[in-house]
């Protein structure tokens, strides 16, 4: 299509994403590659032939897989999947995809509408058949798990989408006719985005009976429009796409497929002759309605993907309506070309309207349409002479010029007739370059789910080379649902990304948290170094204003601009630049605004931080992050101690890797120890000459001592003459009570919010020593703590790390690389934002772009892991003669097999305790009790209702995949079972087998004890 104005698109809806199950093909992909191969993926069933008719090939699109489910990861218990309609399970999995497919798998995606339908396939007819079995599952529980009426509202409840949810029942129009409605939604506003789409799901093939003449193709093949054509074949399906206004989806930067110029929707009345009849006047005009929708002339049409059923009577009749609508084939440049995709899978039913929909969006989007297979000659009922149309033989691409414009018809059975336009989509720019690292996000449910993810995306990567990473960021950060198990990878292009995707990840912790508390730890100084920050100042906006803030702020006070010290740029200035920055005077401010500029990059960023803490100097960023001192002023009070520390005797300070005991014995009269920053980390302080003998002397006998770049004796006697000075530039300037938690490094302990207002607080900072080892003591006491070193360097990192009760329990994150280390600082920066995101904080990933806008793109979708639930073809049955009195094993949680579940237990009498007085005569064969009688009771109970054999007293009913419907079922049984008064509300309150059968025990208890008391009263 033509580059449109707003106002063009403004009845324009676009295709963002597809998803699908068909015979042969697992996914859209497999699907087309499957159509532009011509094959075939019906199957011959020699078993189901038709003795009375051996000239019959029973045939079938089978589906693979059509009982696998990943029960848990919708939340559902092994039991309620395995009685859930398989198609309705397989299209919620596909609504799943689709959406991921489209970038729109986050949850917060825009209102979101659900339009789908089922066909018929017996399931409930099988569950009904084996009610004896489940003794939880009552006819209302059938009727909500199978019925077509709730297919949608399914969709909707386990996928949180807030729009319309609708099921559509056309017969075969079924899916096209849903497609329409969604349309229609979008455009009158009644959702944002919509699903559409719908399933036929055999799970069982009944027998295939063979009548002449009759819509079943004797020889196996589906031969629409083709002389020999004599029926269509059934197949399974599922198909889902995802909609969206064509406007709000060029804005946001979503991929569009093919555009929806039109549809529309009809149904043939009684102008035919018959109910199952089809009708020309009606489906002529379905078709010419839709044609004054999309505003086209029928000339510019260059595919119509048909009904095509093959059929003696629905063939001529789709084409002599489609005739009518077209016209004649009179000034065409080229004949329309028609063809079925029925003639590759067979017949899907309620899901055939929205498979032919997704062939004729491919076809349009790669400009290609694949072959109608079997045709060699017209149906001589057919008239094609007269007609605009040409059934296309072979792939070819597409025949006409200009935008490539299709049709898709769907014909159901009982006249209601549905034909929607397509158009090509309009050219989108491609995403500016990415030009530097880029953060990859995966998740899953469980461990294995997210290294399987990882798997996928790095296989998917390494085949598409090309792929813009940045696209597959944003797609990744905005366009999934983010589960407890995370993993990231930071990469600046497609074979780094592989690399780091396919190494394994440490082994997982406990996951995400839903609320990460993020504790900022600010440095102090030390590890200041020429350049650092200069990647994201030259690179981040936000961070760029923030420096340039305080840079301003402190030019005055400092007689140079620190930028000029940070960030030099000739060699020249490099040199000028060192020698300052190597003062305290400059040192300081500068490390305060980096760490500040820092913390404004990360709020921008949506990451701010619980609790804050501070090492020495470090202690001013924290509390101007906490509010306690306006960013200018803090940076001018650190400037000011800069210059009176400056002004003290030459000092310096050495780090000792010994316990703080062993250090004061070995400590001359002019030493003192400044800092502890955990068991055998210390910091001495003192005269300059001093610390440089004693560090001397201390490596000579073999322990570790080291020099500090600190030209200053800070948390000594050293600083008693200036104390008063600096208490005097404090009270000077405004201070305000804490917003945030503050730890004070020089007690361990959280500060009060008046005392950190006060000079002096920080007077008695700047002259004790800082404790930050026992800061670290006091944030060790919550493991779910997110302790973030805010740079520069990683000196917090490294200590937390050191410090000997640490246990690894809580994630230390570093956002700055160390100053000899080469690495990108984006890169380090992205990796602690991705470390931050994996214990569960929640970064706007909007605000993380900074190339340009950014598109979501096809990439692979959640790994579903699936397991068998099906309940076998209905057979006869012949109840037992007796009913066994004890809990027996259950039969298989996922995939009930011939062998019979056992029933529950049989309601004996009472006794003295409330259990069952058989419990104890265990019949031959049966293993032993592992529990207490009334406790094996319940867990036979919980695992009959929820589908486990094997629960845990401990396991919890929700966590199980149980709900208000398992706990009322529950409670009666109890109540049945005990004799006693059991409520659905006594199940959820106490939701684990241990806890409920107490409860069970309790009341029984009570229960004999009160008819004691009545009885000797």
């Amino acid at each position: 299509m033509t580059d449109n104005g707003q106002e063009d698109q403004e009845h324009l809806v676009a295709v963002v994403g597809m998803a699908g199950r068909f015979p042969g093909a697992p996914d859209v992909e497999r699907f087309w590659e499957n159509l532009l191969a011509d094959r075939e993926t019906i199957t011959v069933l020699p078993d189901r032939a038709d003795p009375a008719h051996p000239e019959f090939v029973p045939a079938y699109g089978v589906l693979d897989g059509v009982g696998d489910f990943d029960a848990a990861y919708f939340g559902l218990s092994a039991h309620d999947a395995l009685i859930t309609d398989p198609q309705q399970r397989l299209l919620l999995e596909c609504a799943h995809e689709a959406l991921e497919r489209a970038g729109h798998g986050g949850m917060d995606r825009p209102v979101t509408g659900v339009y789908v339908g089922t066909g018929g396939n017996g399931y409930a007819e099988a569950v009904r058949a084996r009610l004896h079995e489940m003794p939880f599952v009552d006819e209302w529980r059938v009727r909500q798990a199978t019925a077509p009426d709730f297919a949608a509202t399914r969709i909707a409840y386990h996928l949180d989408l807030t729009g319309p949810a609708m099921t559509a029942q056309t017969a075969c129009s079924t899916s096209l006719v849903a497609v329409h409605l969604a349309v229609q939604a979008l455009l009158n506003g009644e959702c944002d985005l919509a699903v559409a789409g719908g399933a036929t799901v055999v799970p069982h093939l009944p027998t295939m009976r063979y009548t002449p003449g009759g819509i079943v193709a004797a020889d196996g093949h589906c031969r629409a429009f083709d002389a020999d054509s004599d029926g269509t074949v059934s197949a399974s399906a599922v198909g889902v796409v995802v909609l969206r206004p064509l406007a709000d989806a060029l804005a946001d930067g979503d991929h569009v497929h093919a555009v929806i110029r039109g549809s529309a929707v009809n149904n043939d009345g009684r102008h035919k002759a018959g109910f199952t009849a089809p009708s020309v006047v009606g489906q002529a005009e379905v078709v010419r309605t839709a044609h004054e929708v999309a505003g086209i002339d029928p000339h510019e049409v260059g595919y119509v993907e048909a009904h095509g059923t093959g059929t003696a009577l629905g063939d001529p009749i789709e084409v002599a309506a489609l005739t009518q609508a077209f016209g004649s084939g009179e000034g065409r440049d080229a004949p329309c070309l028609i063809g079925s995709v029925k003639t590759n899978i067979g017949h899907a039913d309620a899901a055939a309207g929205v498979t032919g929909f997704i062939k004729a969006v491919l076809s349009v989007e790669h400009g290609v349409i694949p072959a109608t297979l079997h045709y060699r000659s017209p149906n001589p009922a057919v008239d094609f002479a007269t007609s605009s149309f040409e059934v296309n033989a072979t792939a070819r691409p597409w025949p006409t010029d200009g935008p490539r414009i299709a049709g898709v018809n769907a014909l159901g059975v009982g006249g209601t007739n549905a034909h929607v336009v397509l158009e090509q989509a309009p050219h989108q720019e491609e995403s500016a370059p990415s030009t530097g690292h880029e953060l990859l996000l995966v998740s899953g449910k469980t461990p294995a789910a997210v290294e399987a993810a990882a798997d996928r995306l790095a296989e998917h990567l390494a085949a598409h080379p090309g792929t813009h990473l940045g696209d597959a960021a944003r797609t990744l950060q905005v366009g999934r649902t983010h589960h407890a198990n995370r993993r990231f990878v930071v990469a600046s292009g497609t074979q780094d990304a592989v690399t780091a995707l396919r190494g394994r990840a440490p082994a997982p912790g406990t996951g995400a948290l839903s609320d990460a508390e993020l504790v900022f730890m600010y440095p102090g100084q030390g590890g200041q170094h020429i350049g650092m920050t200069a990647e994201l100042y030259d690179g981040r906006p936000a961070f760029r204003r923030a420096l340039d803030e305080v840079a301003d702020a402190v030019a005055g006070s400092l007689g140079f601009d620190l930028r000029e010290v940070l960030y030099p740029r000739t060699d020249a200035e490099r040199a000028v630049a060192a020698g300052r920055l190597a003062t305290i005077e400059a040192g300081q401010p500068a490390v305060f605004a980096v760490q500040y500029a820092t913390t404004r990059l990360l709020d921008s960023w949506g990451l701010r931080p619980s609790a804050v803490t501070g090492h020495s100097l470090g202690a001013y960023a924290a509390a101007c992050a906490a509010g306690v001192f306006a960013p200018a002023d803090a940076i001018r009070l650190v400037a000011e101690r800069g210059r009176l520390l400056g002004a003290v005797p030459a000092g310096a300070m050495a780090a000792v890797r010994l316990p703080e005991e062993e250090v004061l014995e070995l400590l001359p009269a002019d030493i003192t120890v400044g800092a502890v920053n955990g068991p055998g980390q210390c910091t001495v302080t003192g005269p300059a000459a001093s610390v440089a003998r004693l560090a001397q002397e201390l490596t000579d006998r073999g322990l570790e001592a080291r020099v500090l770049r600190i030209a200053t004796a800070g948390h000594s006697p050293l600083v008693d003459p200036i104390t008063q000075c600096f208490a005097e530039a404090i009270e000077a300037l405004p201070r305000d009570r804490p917003t945030l938690p503050v730890l004070s490094d020089t007690t361990g302990a959280w500060v009060d919010e008046d005392a950190v207002r006060g000079s002096r607080y920080w007077v008695r900072h700047m002259r004790e020593p800082v404790r930050f080892g026992e800061a670290l003591d006091t944030l060790f006491g919550a493991p779910d703590r997110v302790l973030v070193d805010m740079g520069p360097g990683r000196t917090l990192a490294t200590l937390t790390r050191q410090h000997a009760a640490y246990d690894g329990k809580q994630t230390v994150v570093r956002l700055a690389p160390h100053p000899a280390e080469e690495a990108s600082e984006t890169a380090v920066l992205l990796a602690g934002v991705g470390e931050m995101w994996a214990r569960g904080a929640h970064p706007d990933f909007a605000a993380l772009q900074h190339d340009g806008p950014r598109r979501r793109i096809a990439l692979p979708t959640y790994p579903f892991e699936r397991r068998h639930h099906l309940v076998p073809s209905p057979t006869p049955f012949t109840p037992t003669a007796t009913t066994p009195l004890t809990p027996t094993p259950v039969a298989s949680p996922v995939s009930m097999t011939e062998a019979s579940a056992t029933g529950l237990p049989a309601e004996p009498g009472e006794a003295a305790t409330g259990a069952p007085e058989a419990a104890a005569d265990v019949p031959a064969g049966v293993p032993a009790l592992e529990h207490p009688p009334v406790l094996q009771a319940v867990l036979t109970a919980f695992g009959q209702a929820l589908g486990y054999p094997d629960i845990d007293p401990q396991d919890g009913l929700f966590d199980l995949g149980g709900d208000s419907l398992t706990a009322t079922k529950l409670a009666a049984w109890a109540g049945s079972t005990f004799h006693l008064t059991v409520k659905a509300s006594d199940v959820l309150r106490f939701q684990s087998p241990a806890s409920f059968a107490a409860l069970i025990e309790e009341r029984g208890a009570d229960a004999s004890a009160a008819e004691k008391e009545n009885s000797t009263s």
